[in-house]
């Protein structure tokens, strides 16, 4: 299975950055490219199981379901549910580890799908650095 993965060292203590990040509905707040995005029952966003809809590029829909969240671990997955890329089977999980000798956080995304042959490694690339990096480069702005 294919995988895509994106880390950075942010200068804010983890505890700050996930507090942040554990909201899976503010997406659209702070990720590139995101134009609108909402958990779909209108439930809170920190509930497995919940569903968030995100407006992309051209009017691009993505559905994502909340498979797992871990304050102790600083961690949450989710599930893609719907996505214009060839990709299926697809997940991803997002990590906020703290950098104890500087007070900063390690924030690292990654993801694994199928996709046909012709389409893996064009996948692996966009799932990277046209999904992860940004929206990690994102997160250091914010975060100083």
């Amino acid at each position: 299975m294919p995988r895509s993965y994106a880390s950075a060292v942010l200068d804010a203590p983890a505890d700050d950055v996930w507090s942040y990040l554990r909201d899976f509905g503010n997406l659209a707040e702070w990720m590139p490219g995101v134009e609108t995005g909402v958990i779909e029952d209108g439930g809170p966003s920190d509930r497995v199981g919940c569903v968030r809809r995100l407006i992309g590029p051209g009017n691009s829909v993505f559905r994502e379901r909340l498979s797992g969240l871990d304050d102790t671990e600083r961690t949450y997955t989710y599930e893609i549910l719907e996505c214009p890329l060839p990709v299926r089977g697809a997940h991803g999980r997002i990590r906020v580890s703290p950098v104890t000798e500087t007070g900063q956080c390690f924030v690292e995304w990654s993801g694994e799908f199928s996709a046909d042959a012709g389409d893996e490694e064009a996948m692996e690339k966009t799932l990277t650095m046209g999904i992860y990096a940004p929206g990690i480069g994102a997160l250091r702005r914010r975060f100083g």
